[in-house]
C-alpha cells in the first residue's frame, strides 16, 4: 500500500529539512542545509504517493542523516 503524501512530509521533517516558499499549487519544496538539492513533492496531502516519490524522500532522508 503507498504511503500519502503527508506521510513523505513527516519523514522530511523528521529528517531535518525544511519546508520553503516556491512551491506552486500542490508541489511543495523541501530543503536540508547540509544536503546540495531540493527536493520537490507533488499532490495533496491526502494523495497516495508514487513510488519515484517514496524512493527521492528515503534518498533524501538517508543523504541528510549521513551529513
Amino acid at each position: 500500500m503507498p504511503k500519502k503524501i503527508r506521510e513523505l512530509k513527516v519523514m522530511l521533517r523528521q529528517a531535518g529539512w525544511q519546508l520553503i516558499a516556491g512551491g506552486k499549487g500542490s508541489h511543495s519544496k523541501w530543503q536540508h542545509d547540509a544536503v546540495q538539492r531540493t527536493i520537490i513533492l507533488a499532490g495533496n496531502d491526502g494523495d497516495d504517493a508514487k513510488q519515484y516519490q517514496e524512493k527521492d524522500v528515503m534518498r533524501a532522508a538517508r543523504e541528510a542523516q549521513t551529513k
